[in-house]
């Protein structure tokens, strides 16, 4: 499925594990560039690697408390 989403950015939040990761890898399957964040830091540079290994999309990881 094309959304349209391809060169887009977004940003995720509480996706280190769960539902934000799957939200997360999705939107990357569909070409965003995907920003993530969560509290536990090596969970979340966890989630963000495999990320990019799955997909290849660009991307970060932000840690925050907020």
């Amino acid at each position: 499925m094309d959304l349209g989403l391809k060169e887009k950015v977004a940003l995720v939040g509480a996706a280190s594990k769960g539902l934000g990761k799957a939200s997360a890898l999705a939107l990357a399957r569909e070409g965003a560039r995907v920003t993530i964040c969560a509290r536990t830091e090596a969970d979340l540079h966890a989630a963000a690697q495999e990320i990019r290994d799955e997909t290849g999309a660009e991307g970060g990881a932000l840690r925050s408390n907020v």
